[in-house]
């Protein structure tokens, strides 16, 4: 099995009208469930509609612990689901599940070694 995660950045919601968004919460819970009953899923959410919180960089030999983005990035990780599969096309077939359920894109990418169960 090979875990991946399937994400997408918070600039690429579309600007939906408020009332569409229940239906779009309705039809990502309802998939959320569906990965769940398949034994897929290891972990699905949203994160803030805001930049990052901090950052902590420690490349220069101290630990430097700081508000906001390590870098004024365009863009910033909006949400993401981690889930482990037999194969890629599998990975592809639940990453093209989100992007209609949330009807905005999504990207896929594979873990490489080191990742645990948990």
């Amino acid at each position: 099995m090979t875990a991946y995660i399937i994400y997408f950045n918070q600039q690429w919601v579309p600007d939906y009208p408020v009332e569409d968004f229940d239906d779009i919460a309705r039809d990502s819970h309802a998939l959320v469930d569906r990965m769940q009953e398949a034994g897929i899923v290891r972990f699905a959410g949203g994160l803030e509609e805001t930049p990052p919180r901090a950052h902590a960089d420690a490349t220069s030999g101290e630990l430097v612990i700081a508000d906001g983005p390590y870098s004024r990035p365009d863009e910033w990780v909006g949400g993401f689901t981690i889930i482990e599969v037999d194969t890629e096309r599998e990975a592809r077939y639940w990453t093209g599940a989100i992007a209609e359920a949330c009807r905005w894109p999504q990207e896929l990418r594979a873990f490489t070694d080191g990742w645990t169960k948990g």
